[in-house]
């Protein structure tokens, strides 16, 4: 069969080409063509649009973008028709991929949403038109499911966590690790402003602790150079880049900026503190519109506190002090944090392989169509 994927960022690359790789298994003669990254191109697919042309994040950058987006979209609805897939599988990046949704339902073609928005936080409205959409949902938080039944009526899958399997295989093959080292790793996002705004404030606590070294993770997307001013004068600090989980590896703790690195950092189980902050406006906004307890996908899956979020103006150089002190030195606090992730690991295992899931998820609703 003929599948066309979309996906619009990293994330999305990393999980789109585990999901390629058990179609193929699943499906031998399957012929994909996809928007993604490198890692779906690596399984052989057909890239046509890489995702680094597509990351406009921001209300100024995306209107300052918008013939562009419009661009795309039109180009994209034509390059589906040309290729006239069994299967249109959308992956996450809501902005542009429900757009899509709402077209291809028009014109009949099958779609499979892998990899839900989260719509749970803000803009719940966008639920009406994705059940009018999308054919089959495949949900990765353990709490959508519930949540789109029972506040929609809306019955979707729910798949495991493709992260699971991404980091479990990421261990396996880097067993060995330097415990000896005192490293605490820095994750401070991938966008400019957001580096900007919490970088300066996580290497503040660098003098308070001058037995450790500090490890700051680069994007990937960003230059070298970008990071310079905010090391200078500070002597225990280094970077690295493409290297995030070979540091959290051997990280004893870690300051990471909330998204997706929160969830990550707790399935290596280093201990740390979740970092956010923002403009007053743009925090004042979101703080209006989100309708969550929490920032942190690891309090969120487990539905309490379990790792210290820092937010907006409690981000600052004294709380980051008390709660790495804490991280490093409060046996009890540790061994308890460790238990916590044992269960977030448990709980996210109990759907199963992801990747694996979702493409005989996949088959299956393609077979009774």
């Amino acid at each position: 069969m003929k599948y066309y994927i979309i996906a619009g960022e990293a994330s999305g690359d990393l999980h789109g080409s585990n999901l390629i790789k058990q179609i193929q298994f699943q499906d031998a003669a399957s012929n994909i063509r996809c928007w993604g990254g490198d890692m779906m191109q690596s399984t052989g697919a057909e890239l046509v649009k890489h995702y680094r042309d597509l990351a406009f994040m921001g209300f100024a950058e995306v209107v300052k973008n918008l013939p562009t987006i419009m661009a795309n979209l039109k180009w994209c609805k034509a390059d589906i028709l040309t290729f006239k897939p069994d299967a249109l599988i959308l992956i996450d990046y809501p902005g542009f991929n429900l757009r899509i949704a709402e077209w291809a339902k028009k014109e009949g073609i099958k779609l499979i949403y892998y990899i839900s928005p989260q719509v749970w936080a803000w803009k719940a409205n966008r639920v009406k038109k994705m059940k009018t959409c999308i054919d089959l949902m495949l949900c990765i938080l353990p709490f959508e499911k519930d949540y789109y039944k029972n506040t929609w009526n809306w019955n979707v899958e729910y798949v495991g966590h493709p992260l699971i399997e991404v980091i479990d295989d990421f261990k396996k093959q880097h067993p060995t690790i330097d415990t000896n080292k005192k490293i605490i790793a820095l994750l401070p996002g991938s966008r400019k402003q957001e580096i900007a705004k919490k970088l300066p404030i996580m290497l503040s606590v660098a003098n308070h602790f001058p037995e450790y070294q500090f490890v700051v993770a680069k994007a990937p997307g960003q230059d070298d150079h970008f990071y310079e001013p905010f090391l200078n004068g500070i002597s225990n600090v280094d970077v690295v880049k493409n290297s995030t989980y070979d540091l959290l590896l051997k990280a004893k703790a870690a300051l990471v900026t909330s998204g997706t690195a929160t969830l990550e950092t707790a399935l290596f189980a280093v201990p740390e503190v979740v970092c956010y902050k923002g403009s007053s406006i743009s925090y004042q906004i979101i703080k209006r519109l989100i309708k969550i307890k929490f920032i942190s996908l690891v309090n969120l899956i487990m539905n309490r506190e379990i790792v210290k979020e820092l937010i907006q103006d409690e981000l600052n150089t004294t709380n980051l002090v008390r709660e790495l002190s804490r991280l490093l030195k409060d046996d009890d606090h540790i061994a308890s944090l460790n238990k916590d992730y044992q269960s977030l690991h448990a709980v996210l295992s109990a759907g199963g392989h992801a990747s694996q899931q979702a493409a005989e998820k996949i088959m299956q609703f393609l077979k009774k169509k």
